[in-house]
């Protein structure tokens, strides 16, 4: 094998994993090579709140996640996961320094909230009352001195302050001198035949192939499968389901590992809610509904936000609670709903409905994408949106009805029977917040089909405690490592932030320990 050049540690993936990976690798000593497939930076980070969850107290928080694994998370994974979300407060405002960012836990944030006026709140524990829960907070970068997101980041199209937080890490990986090349996909990992150690990657960039020596070993940070229709029809019980963004997430890094006789895990979960599809066939992506503040179990009548609309499944019923506590995290399962006596996935697509009044209150749908030259940007009044023909408008449930393809009279029938739980004040079907209901019933009407849209996957490689990549017979593949999204840790229900907690510490680890390896 002839390397045409050869560095001690190369990160796969430029998201937030890899750039802490790489970050901490360089900090170590190494001689770095960040690669990213992409022509642009970010991955699926750049996309996100860039809300970073934090925890005070390391048992709390792994009775916790322990909880939320449901089993599937080896013990000292979720132990090492919970003992560096104590750390990521101090380590956010360390990096946040080099370009005098302004940092704030999501408690400074409710309290400027709140003298402010503002009713929305960020809620402070996880998600569920689980064992633990009190001990979770956020750490955001809200503010960086002269930045400007669409300037710096143009094709970054996501929440305000995930740009923010990866600004952060980005001008720390420049300051720490990794070399950091775009438009660069990693292929294939290299192994010495006698010892099965990694020393190198094969790479494509321009139609042309190389082959890197990496001295030390490999961080693979590539992220998951969301924009890969393949894995996801064999992984995924829904079909079709399709990814918020991110459609060069195609598993590059699942399938090196795989190569290297890497065991699986989790490949079955991803963190999602349901969306619009556009009109346009060359829109690559699904459209997320509107991001809806989380509630917790429990806390029923905290929730003050009224959601515009209902779902109904093909046959014209209303089906779950559209609102559920981590709406962007768990709705996207009762899509998946097969019935085996009709052959066939009823719910999805599923068919949203709204009326006039919900129609005027927020946009109803959040696209994110971070590519070059692709940006869309829903109105804020949802008349875009009727021109162009993602949502259907009519002056009548039941023309609505024919032309969604949904039964008339059966949506007639769901629309009147919801309409007279909101004026009693309680959803006796499927229990949503009381304060989040509102009648659908001012002409005209709006609806549309809505699919299964998934924020990102969280299979892939099974890693340890030091996030070394593990093969099929519980041993370390040697100078392996993968970081962030690339094999997850979170295997049954997400956590809020988690992943973005999960790039930062597996991303410290896996980059000083491939430093540091021999």
């Amino acid at each position: 094998m002839k390397f045409a050049e050869q560095f001690d540690v190369i990160i796969a993936g430029f998201g937030l994993g890899g750039g802490i990976a790489a970050l901490n690798a360089a900090q170590a000593g190494a001689k770095t090579l960040l690669i990213e497939k992409s022509t642009v930076p970010g991955g699926l980070s750049i996309c996100s709140y860039g809300a970073v969850r934090s925890a005070h107290d390391p048992e709390q928080a792994f009775a916790y996640l322990k909880a939320t694994n449901g089993g599937r998370t080896p013990d000292d994974v979720v132990r090492t996961l919970a003992e560096g979300m104590c750390g990521l407060e101090s380590y956010v405002r360390e990096l946040a320094q080099i370009c005098d960012a302004r940092v704030i836990t999501s408690v400074e944030e409710n309290a400027e909230r709140e003298k402010a006026g503002d009713p929305y709140r960020r809620q402070i524990r996880g998600n569920y009352p689980l064992p633990g829960t009190d001990t979770f907070y956020h750490t955001s970068v809200v503010d960086i001195p002269g930045f400007k997101a669409r300037e710096a980041y143009p094709w970054a199209n996501g929440a305000p302050n995930g740009p923010k937080l990866f600004k952060v890490v980005h001008d720390n990986v420049l300051k720490a001198g990794v070399e950091l090349r775009l438009g660069v996909a990693a292929q294939r990992l290299i192994t010495d035949p006698a010892t099965r150690e990694v020393i190198g990657i094969t790479v494509t960039q321009d139609g042309e192939t190389r082959h890197i020596r990496a001295r030390r070993g490999v961080v693979l940070a590539t992220g998951g499968f969301e924009g890969n229709a393949g894995m996801k029809a064999q992984f995924l019980e829904a079909y079709p389901v399709y990814n918020a963004a991110a459609r060069s997430n195609t598993g590059d890094g699942i399938r090196m590992a795989q190569d290297l006789g890497a065991a699986l895990w989790h490949m079955w979960h991803v963190h999602g809610a349901y969306g619009f599809r556009h009109t346009d066939p060359a829109y690559p992506y699904g459209i997320r509904v509107k991001r809806f503040p989380d509630w917790f179990p429990g806390a029923h009548d905290q929730v003050k936000l009224k959601m515009a609309w209902v779902l109904l499944d093909q046959s014209g019923n209303r089906f779950m609670s559209e609102y559920q506590p981590y709406t962007q995290d768990t709705a996207v399962r009762p899509l998946s709903h097969f019935d085996p006596v009709t052959q066939r996935a009823p719910r999805n697509p599923a068919v949203m409905i709204c009326d006039d009044d919900g129609r005027r209150l927020y946009p109803l749908g959040k696209p994110a994408s971070n590519d070059e030259g692709l940006r869309y940007e829903w109105s804020d009044d949802n008349l875009k949106e009727v021109e162009n023909g993602i949502l259907k408008r009519a002056d009548t449930l039941e023309d609505l009805a024919r032309q969604l393809g949904v039964d008339a009279k059966t949506v007639k029938e769901s629309v009147a029977r919801w309409n007279a739980q909101c004026q009693a004040g309680h959803d006796d079907d499927f229990e949503r917040p009381a304060g989040s209901m509102m009648t659908i019933e001012k002409p005209p009407y709006y609806g549309a089909p809505v699919y299964p849209v998934i924020s990102n996957t969280q299979g892939g490689p099974v890693h340890d405690a030091q996030s070394r990549v593990i093969d099929v017979y519980g041993q370390p593949i040697p100078r392996l490592w993968s970081a962030g999204e690339c094999g997850s840790a979170f295997g049954h229900l997400y956590l809020s932030g988690g992943n973005i907690a999960e790039c930062v510490v597996t991303g410290r680890i896996a980059g000083r320990d491939a430093a540091q390896s021999q």
